[in-house]
């Protein structure tokens, strides 16, 4: 069976705001946050969404559904929509080789997509846009389509910092900066000056958890309100996928935990609504704060 020739990539002023853009669409509100922000920019959006994964309440805009491993069909459908801009975005879980329901163009692909499952997430996504670029579409991040979305700097909210929060945070976005070359997680967890928790496969809502489990048993005794969830892309990450995002469900975790406030790299993580996270941190007690990124290490 054959499959259709890839486009060559758009050259000239209009390519960066022709055409409608399409949306990979995984779990969570943010596909529909990006949808609008790009809506609300004047262009049109067409949304694969994800088997298992994407809410079916997305199904208001322009959409197709497609198996995670159905490359063929999902590019066949933008291309046929006119999408030449691509963003991914959503809570994605890392899948099986097996499970991915692989159609002829993955099938094609399948030694090369094996050996991206060897390796840490950035490893994963990054080749997964590759691939998708080479069938013709130009991958975009939501910070570049959406960029209303981005977590200013500054304090948002009632709450500031105390000094040990600032140190807290600084130290926080150092051993994220310096585990990330590793491709190991995006968060920690400091309380007065100890690393007390690093986001692993769990990812942050478990870290989150296992935290609070280890204050209720009385293995970590930090008093409610000390402690920063701090949280940033890695370095070398690509921030066209698996930017960090935030909303009021990781304020009501972190302050289930017994956390005093959360800092994410300013600009570095997507907020689909600021008012309704300034709400939510006010009503919780917490601070929360966009910081600027620890300066490059040499």
């Amino acid at each position: 069976m054959a499959t259709a020739p890839a486009m060559p990539p758009r050259q000239g002023p209009d390519a960066d705001a022709a055409g409608p853009v399409g949306i990979v669409a995984g779990g969570g509100a943010f596909p529909a946050a990006v949808a609008d922000a790009v809506r609300a920019q004047g262009r049109e959006v067409m949304l694969g969404l994800m088997q298992g994964f994407a809410d079916p309440a997305l199904e208001r805009y322009p959409h197709f559904w497609f198996r995670l491993g159905s490359l063929g069909i999902a590019t066949g459908r933008f291309r046929a929509a006119g999408v030449r801009d691509v963003v991914m975005v959503g809570t994605l879980t890392r899948p099986r080789v097996r499970d991915l329901g692989l159609d002829w163009t993955m099938l094609r692909l399948l030694p090369r997509i094996a050996a991206l499952f060897r390796g840490g997430d950035n490893h994963l996504l990054s080749g997964v846009l590759k691939i998708v670029e080479e069938q013709g579409f130009r991958m975009r991040g939501a910070h570049e389509v959406a960029p209303a979305l981005l977590l200013p700097e500054g304090v948002l909210g009632a709450y500031g910092l105390r000094p040990v929060d600032q140190s807290d945070i600084a130290l926080g976005l150092s051993v994220i900066a310096t585990l990330g070359t590793f491709d190991v997680g995006q968060a920690v967890i400091v309380v007065d000056g100890f690393v007390v928790a690093v986001e692993a496969a769990e990812g942050t809502d478990q870290m989150l958890a296992r935290y609070g489990a280890m204050r209720a048993s009385g293995r970590l005794r930090f008093p409610t309100g000390h402690g920063v969830l701090v949280k940033a892309p890695k370095p070398q990450q690509d921030r066209r996928v698996d930017l960090p995002s935030l909303g009021p469900a990781t304020v009501a975790r972190a302050a289930e935990a017994g956390l005093g406030g959360i800092a994410f790299e300013a600009h570095g993580a997507i907020v689909p609504d600021v008012q309704q996270l300034i709400a939510a941190a006010d009503a919780a007690g917490l601070f929360v704060v966009g910081a600027p990124p620890p300066a490059p290490q040499s």
